[in-house]
C-alpha cells in the first residue's frame, strides 16, 4: 500500500509489519470476531501511518496503538449495544493435520482461550494487556481509562473466575 500523505519518517510497511498482529489480537479479544478485528485493524493502522504527530519512543506508539484499537473495538460494541444485529454462522476453517499430542495441547489452550473469552470485558481486557502483551498494571490502567487499583481488582477477580472455571483440569495453575 502506498502512502504519499503519511508523515516523512514513518514507514507503512514497517508499521503494519509491527503492529498488524498486535491489532488484531486486542480487537478480537474485544469483539470475538475475526472479520470485525480485521476491520477495525485496519482502520487503526490507517490512523497510525497519517498520524503527524510524533511518538516519544516506541513504547509511546505501541501504547498509543492499543489505546486506539481498544477506543474502536469499545466504540463498535456500543453502537452494537444499541443497533442489534442477527449474527450468521461462522465457516469453520479447514484445520491441519496435527502431530503427536498436538491435539491434546491445541484443546488445552481452547479451553484456557474459551474460558479468558467468557469474562466480562473489564476483566478480559485487563488478562489480555496483562498477561498476553505483558503491560504492568500501571499502563494496562492508562490504555484503559481505569485506576491501577482497579486492574488489580479486575485481575485478581480474573484469576479467581479462571480458577473456579477450569478447576480439576489445570491444578497446576497456582491458587
Amino acid at each position: 500500500m502506498a502512502c504519499s500523505h503519511s508523515a516523512p519518517d514513518r514507514d507503512p510497511e514497517r508499521l503494519v509489519r509491527d503492529y498488524a498482529d498486535l491489532v488484531l489480537r486486542v480487537c478480537y479479544t474485544y469483539l470475538r470476531s475475526t472479520a470485525d478485528a480485521e476491520d477495525v485493524c485496519q482502520d487503526t493502522l490507517v490512523k497510525l501511518i497519517y498520524r503527524d504527530e510524533p511518538f516519544r519512543d516506541s513504547g509511546h506508539e505501541r501504547a498509543w496503538v492499543v489505546r486506539v484499537a481498544s477506543n474502536a473495538c469499545r466504540n463498535l460494541l456500543r453502537d452494537r449495544s444499541a443497533h442489534r444485529e442477527a449474527d450468521l454462522d461462522s465457516v469453520p476453517e479447514p484445520a491441519a493435520a496435527e502431530g503427536p499430542g498436538e491435539g491434546e495441547l491445541r484443546q488445552r489452550d481452547d479451553r484456557v482461550l474459551a474460558a479468558v473469552m467468557a469474562l466480562p470485558l473489564p476483566q478480559r481486557e485487563a488478562v489480555y494487556l496483562h498477561y498476553y502483551e505483558g503491560y504492568p498494571t500501571r499502563e494496562v490502567a492508562r490504555i484503559v481509562g481505569a485506576t491501577d487499583e482497579a486492574v488489580r481488582q479486575r485481575l485478581s477477580r480474573a484469576r479467581t473466575r479462571l480458577r473456579d472455571d477450569l478447576k480439576g483440569d489445570y491444578d497446576d495453575f497456582p491458587a
